[in-house]
């Protein structure tokens, strides 16, 4: 297995597209990564993009060929990868697997979803889709429902407050007024938190990361050329992945995610490091409940205390460890094909420094944690400076 790293990073502005369309957005994105590592794009050799539900969105399926055709890029290979929420982040996987078994040396990985041409009740059913379809969401359950019955066994088990889970939007959005790229670029309280209203109990609407439209997209290439495109390479140095059931009825815990865990053993096991060893993390909340089993499963924090440690702060920017410098899905905004790639935007960005007010200091790893559905899916991928 050959190393592979990061030569190029883009993301598009995350928000309402009114003006822009999903072909606009790949683009956007794909022409900004190509250009920032300074490469012709005649020298990537295959496509991985991410994408959800383009067909629930936009009426659009086939997206490899979609891609390859917007960026006049035919007849190269270009295939779409769908593991709901966690698309993007499997589409990165695809790509660093790709490079790494020698098949190519240089490839484009991109994430994209339009999610506001449909209503909202629409668009609850097309991400319901990444639940269990017969068991869930035929018989009324949404996601925000999944996450709250969640929220309230942990809250049962370990005392977390709805305090506590408002600490992570709070903090999230605190981290998104540095980010152009954002989505909602204004800080809230724990006050207005609490009095936006219940989705499902206990979980409100500013526990509940937004629709959104937007892309991202990175150059990945063989490590040994990597110096050819940037003076600032930045490696991947592991790739976890890893399934549970699809449906909650049939977990063993309904207060951790066993595949987040699985895949965080992996990838500390591949880059020869532990949890303690990274300073900044990128992970998925969805609803701030998911970001509390995220700190707990990937070993930041012992079980049952990430409540308390985000209302404690220890989560901020340049605490204990720095969660969701981006804003997160929360803040920054959750295109569900785009946002296992931004993170690794955002961790490109954080390891070469340019991430401007929000920089996190001397870092040596960042971590990605994307999550499709309630927890089937998990994928961590492990960043560290070239």
């Amino acid at each position: 297995m050959r190393k592979v790293s990061i030569v190029g990073a883009a993301v598009t502005k995350f928000g309402e597209h009114w003006s822009s369309s999903f072909r606009d957005l790949i683009a956007e994105a794909a022409v900004k990564a190509v250009d920032d590592a300074k490469m012709d794009g005649n020298e990537i050799q295959a496509i991985y993009g991410g994408c959800m539900a383009s067909g629930r969105f936009i009426g659009q399926e086939h997206i490899g060929a979609l891609i390859a055709d917007q960026l006049g890029m035919n007849p190269l290979a270009s295939t779409r990868c769908e593991a709901a929420c966690a698309s993007g982040s499997v589409a990165l996987r695809a790509g660093y697997l790709a490079v790494a078994s020698g098949m190519y040396d240089v490839v484009a990985v991109g994430g994209v979803e339009k999610m506001t041409e449909i209503s909202t009740e629409e668009a609850a059913i097309a991400l319901g889709g990444a639940g269990d379809q017969e068991w869930e969401l035929f018989m009324g359950a949404t996601f925000p429902a999944l996450y709250a019955l969640l929220a309230r066994r942990h809250m049962h088990e370990y005392g977390t407050t709805e305090e506590q889970m408002a600490a992570c939007s709070v903090k999230n959005h605190a981290n998104a007024v540095h980010n152009p790229y954002a989505q909602f670029q204004r800080a809230i309280t724990i006050g207005d938190v609490m009095e936006s209203g219940y989705v499902a109990t206990p979980l409100k609407l500013l526990d509940c990361s937004p629709i959104t439209d937007g892309a991202a997209a990175v150059i990945l290439c063989a490590s040994e050329h990597a110096r050819k495109h940037t003076d600032a390479p930045v490696e991947i140095a592991a790739s976890g992945q890893a399934s549970d059931s699809l449906a909650l009825a049939q977990r063993s815990s309904l207060t951790e995610l066993n595949a987040t865990k699985v895949a965080a053993r992996d990838a500390f096991r591949q880059a020869n490091i532990s949890a303690k060893d990274i300073q900044a993390a990128e992970v998925h909340d969805c609803f701030s409940i998911a970001e509390i089993l995220a700190i707990e499963d990937l070993g930041f924090f012992k079980k049952g205390y990430g409540g308390k440690a985000s209302i404690e702060g220890e989560t901020a920017l340049n605490s204990k460890i720095s969660i969701n410098t981006s804003g997160g899905l929360k803040g920054c905004g959750h295109p569900v094909g785009a946002t296992g790639v931004k993170q690794v935007v955002e961790g490109t960005m954080q390891l070469r420094g340019e991430a401007g007010k929000r920089q996190v200091p001397n870092l040596t790893n960042f971590l990605t944690h994307n999550v499709g559905g309630s927890g089937a899916t998990s994928v961590v991928h492990i960043l560290k400076r070239g």
